[in-house]
């Protein structure tokens, strides 16, 4: 279904222009994770550009994604694509349209931590996902092996500046709105 004003949505959300793409290719050539897509990086902005808003909320990619940058810092027109997946992920979730709901338990649940305590703790984070997600038994076996290497912490540590963790989330929470 098309959707005359998509583009220009995403376009004021994210900050970047999508229309200046014209499709090198660069971007899903260089993603890791490109193996996992419905669609390449370089397809979802197309599809972006010609208004498909269902089928670009409800695809994998937007959740598959794992934000590293690599497609933004290749980009010849310095469009910050990982930004514009991250505010599709934001304009699904806000619609009510996630294609992935453990993915998107898991984001709550990361975001949340971050939230609450200016950086993630591990454990509250897997106890989070675990209810919202009701995976309960899903990889157990993997704590003890975290707990060897030391990736888990029963302490949560501050952060310098919690403030401006605040000030971000405040200022996330007024675009939802």
């Amino acid at each position: 279904m098309f959707t005359a004003d998509f583009l220009k949505e995403v376009n004021q959300h994210s900050g970047e222009k999508v229309q200046l793409c014209f499709q090198c290719f660069k971007c899903s050539l260089g993603c890791p994770v490109s193996f996992a897509m419905d669609y390449l990086p370089h397809q979802l902005l197309r599809m972006v550009q010609m208004g498909l808003k269902d089928r670009v909320l409800h695809s994998h990619t937007i959740w598959v994604c794992a934000a590293c940058e690599t497609c933004t810092t290749r980009c010849p027109n310095h469009i910050d694509i990982a930004r514009v997946i991250d505010t599709l992920r934001q304009m699904a979730i806000k619609q009510g349209k996630p294609a992935e709901k453990p993915i998107v338990a898991f984001h709550k649940a990361f975001l949340n931590s971050v939230r609450r305590h200016g950086k993630l703790n591990e454990w509250e984070l897997m106890a989070e996902y675990k209810l919202r997600s009701t995976r309960f038994l899903d990889d157990l076996w993997l704590i003890p092996e975290m707990w060897k290497r030391k990736k888990l912490f029963l302490r949560i540590r501050g952060v310098h500046k919690k403030s401006e963790i605040k000030k971000i989330f405040k200022k996330a929470k007024a675009w939802n709105n």
